[in-house]
């Protein structure tokens, strides 16, 4: 199954922008449909609906006509798509809200034609696409006050002993079989594409697995869920 791909902005020449970026970033993108405020991104989502293929790619701006990206971010929170906020604002005020309501990623559409491609082409690698001025910030957040307290808490997580026998399952063992082998594979090395290659499987698939596993790990990244695994003898 090729890649669908919606692109929520309300500025054309920006869509445009989105678009070449897009076709740039990824080989199997089948088809690029463009939407101008929230009410047109909901028609066309509904239209992709039971019995129909779902958009893999969502790229949605913060700022719309009709309401913000944000609303459009938590009515997707079930939806089985990788979901990029595109935006001119780079402050805390709009990034966290994007991220506490579900963004996969958060990009700058002011950055460079390459930069965007090669943060847009992370998701094949298994990272999160974000502007380097929003890795930055996020880096310093997660440094001081409340992110300090969250990365200790998680740090603490990480190093606890594996439950004994009778006490909750193991975190791998709510891990489905698929979800088991594309860890293995993640904690080898493997990029996304490869990972896709060995299972037989789309590179989109392989990312929904990843984000499955990150959510029942608790872990945000692939360093995480390695350390989780190799303590648990999964790899």
């Amino acid at each position: 199954m090729a890649v669908k791909v919606l692109i929520l902005e309300d500025n054309p020449v920006a869509r445009g922008f989105l678009s070449r970026v897009v076709r740039e970033s990824f080989s199997d993108v089948s088809s690029i449909t463009e939407a101008g405020d929230l009410e047109a991104a909901r028609r066309l989502l509904s239209q992709a609906g039971p019995g129909s293929d779902p958009y893999q790619l969502i790229l949605v701006d913060l700022e719309l006509p009709d309401g913000s990206g944000l609303e459009l971010l938590r009515e997707l929170a079930a939806y089985p798509a990788t979901r990029i906020v595109t935006t001119l604002y780079s402050d805390d005020e709009h990034l966290f809200p994007a991220l506490q309501c579900g963004a996969d990623g958060y990009l700058l559409k002011e950055d460079r034609f390459e930069v965007l491609v090669e943060e847009l082409q992370k998701i094949v690698r298994g990272q999160p696409p974000l502007s380097p001025a929003i890795a930055r910030r996020l880096l310093t957040h997660f440094r001081t006050g409340d992110g300090a307290a969250f990365a200790n808490g998680h740090a603490h997580a990480l190093s606890s002993p594996a439950p004994t026998a009778g006490t909750a399952p193991l975190d791998h063992e709510r891990l489905t079989p698929r979800e088991s082998e594309v860890l293995t594979y993640l904690s080898k090395g493997f990029t996304i594409k490869e990972i896709a290659a060995l299972m037989g499987i789309k590179w989109f698939t392989v990312n929904d697995h990843i984000k499955s596993i990150y959510k029942k790990l608790n872990v945000s990244s692939r360093a995480e869920a390695a350390v989780l695994a190799s303590k648990q003898g999964l790899v």
